[in-house]
């Protein structure tokens, strides 16, 4: 019950102010519910999800309870124990875990396809999760080696007023797939590793001409890449590899006479065997609330 309540009742606030027609009264062990009886359904619904995310472990905060509502009004059959409960990687004392059903719909296509493309807007975790998986993979030894790797497309700057060596210059368009790693391997570790090529962090023109054997290899930012650069990616796939790429088709930094290679790959691919395209959308975002509405904002002015 005290894992319920949450740390001074800020569970119980949560619930409340999400369905204020529903008065909650809580006497030692026991929740009575009175109201609506739709709101009082769905309420006790909740309380159910929670109490078997408390019982596995899962903390309860104010995030989980706005997540798991969301959950339970979508169209989605997804259960938030399932989801919010999934652990996908435990690294430097903290786990990582899906906070959507888009997320763990994500996770598991990883899981069973060789290749898959997460296609959303920003801030829905895609490169985050495929990192996860990419470390998860490397700790499990299904893989020996992980690629991470984008395309050097300039989103309104130029290369060359960059100061700096060659490397200098590349290291700012690589610095979020830094970042990423930076939160799941320890700092002392990554030099080593990549050192040692178990990591590799490269620009997507020093793909080419390479077969990339088990490993994990990510292509981020896979809308600034032409149609020939996709299908030069793709081809690397080596024996005992697995393959995410991931773009946001709304962001193209292209110039505008190419066509961006993740916006008719999956027309290409279309019924090819062991592929998956995963949609995430604004309800995925995971950053702040804000974020969500900005892009259905951008939504609406694109289509009107």
């Amino acid at each position: 019950m005290v894992e319920l309540l949450g740390l001074r009742d800020e569970v119980l606030r949560t619930i409340e102010s999400g369905f204020t027609g529903v008065d909650i009264h809580v006497r030692g062990n026991e929740v009575t519910l009175a109201g609506p009886v739709g709101d009082v359904a769905l309420v006790s619904r909740l309380v159910d999800e929670l109490v078997e995310m408390a019982a596995g472990g899962t903390p309860l905060t104010a995030e989980v309870v706005t997540r798991s509502v969301a959950m339970l009004t979508a169209v989605s059959s997804a259960r938030p124990a399932d989801v919010l409960s999934f652990n996908i990687l435990t690294s430097r004392g903290r786990t990582i875990r899906a906070k959507t059903s888009g997320q763990k719909d994500y996770v598991d296509a990883i899981d069973r396809h060789t290749v898959t493309f997460g296609i959303g807007p920003a801030g829905t975790g895609k490169t985050y999760l495929a990192m996860a998986k990419a470390v998860q993979a490397l700790q499990d030894r299904t893989v020996h080696r992980i690629v991470l790797t984008r395309p050097a497309v300039e989103a309104g700057e130029r290369l060359g007023f960059l100061p700096g060596n060659l490397s200098d210059k590349i290291d700012p368009y690589l610095r979020p797939l830094y970042d990423a790693l930076h939160d799941m391997v320890d700092a002392e570790s990554i030099p080593r590793l990549m050192e040692a090529g178990t990591i590799e962090v490269a620009p997507l023109a020093y793909m080419r001409g390479r077969t990339l054997n088990d490993a994990f290899i990510i292509l981020d930012e896979a809308q600034n890449t032409s149609v020939e650069q996709m299908k030069m990616f793709l081809t690397r796939l080596g024996f005992g590899s697995k393959v995410v790429v991931t773009g946001d088709i709304t962001q193209v930094d292209l110039p505008s006479s190419q066509t961006s290679g993740l916006r008719v790959v999956e027309q290409i691919l279309q019924g090819v065997d062991d592929v998956s395209f995963c949609r995430l959308t604004s309800s995925d975002v995971v950053r702040h609330r804000l974020v969500s509405e900005i892009i259905d904002a951008y939504a609406r002015w694109d289509r009107s």
